[in-house]
């Protein structure tokens, strides 16, 4: 249970940190000239979005892993590791193939466009955005998380929604006090990078550490 609280925060405070969930919303923050209440309320929203539907995602995927534990609990204890080491494969060699065709969530594309729209219809359409693009990283670990049930489904889906809206407030506030001054390039350009790494790692940890 440990194991699956532990890499909830992990994946979650990664995904949550990716330079493209945050620093649109201050670049818009100071184009359409929001307060700090204003800006933190945009973010709220649409993290909520981005967390509500991969949520809704995992728990299918949770749903279909207990069903598969119940029946087959010797393969499904081997297939989630296996699955975690596959997909965090398969992130780094996107990451040596990509050439600078990166994820994002949503841009900004045309700023003056955007300018001329309402603030509601601005949250709305970044809203939109992204809950039509789910965390798919976390979806992976919902399938071993469901090796210990509903419970595990529970963890993952509370961590990952806590920690992604805590994580997106935090630095969309430090962003705006100018606190935020790091070097993203590197977060930003290697996400599926980071991302497959810890998920490989997760996986050789629950293939060898008995939950």
């Amino acid at each position: 249970m440990w194991q699956i609280f532990f890499g909830s925060i992990i994946l979650s405070a990664i995904h949550a940190s990716i330079p493209n969930h945050w620093i649109p919303l201050i670049a818009l923050s100071k184009s359409q000239k929001w307060t700090e209440k204003e800006t933190l309320f945009a973010t709220f929203i649409t993290g909520m979005a981005h967390t509500i539907s991969t949520i809704i995602i995992g728990i299918i995927v949770g749903v279909i892993g207990i069903k598969l534990t119940e029946n087959y609990s010797l393969i499904t204890n081997i297939a989630a590791p296996i699955i975690l080491l596959s997909i965090g494969i398969i992130y780094l060699f996107i990451d040596l193939k990509s050439s600078g065709h990166h994820h994002h969530h949503f841009e900004l594309t045309d700023q003056k466009s955007k300018n001329n729209k309402s603030k509601t219809a601005i949250i709305i359409s970044l809203s939109i955005a992204m809950f039509l693009t789910p965390c798919m990283e976390i979806e992976a670990y919902y399938f071993q998380a469901a090796t210990i049930g509903w419970t595990g489904i529970f963890i993952v889906s509370a961590v990952y929604f806590i920690i992604t809206l805590i994580s997106m407030l935090a630095l969309v506030a430090l962003g705006l006090k100018g606190l935020s001054k790091f070097k993203s390039h590197f977060l930003e350009h290697h996400e599926k990078m980071i991302t497959g790494i810890v998920m490989i790692l997760l996986g050789l940890l629950a293939y060898f550490v008995e939950f």
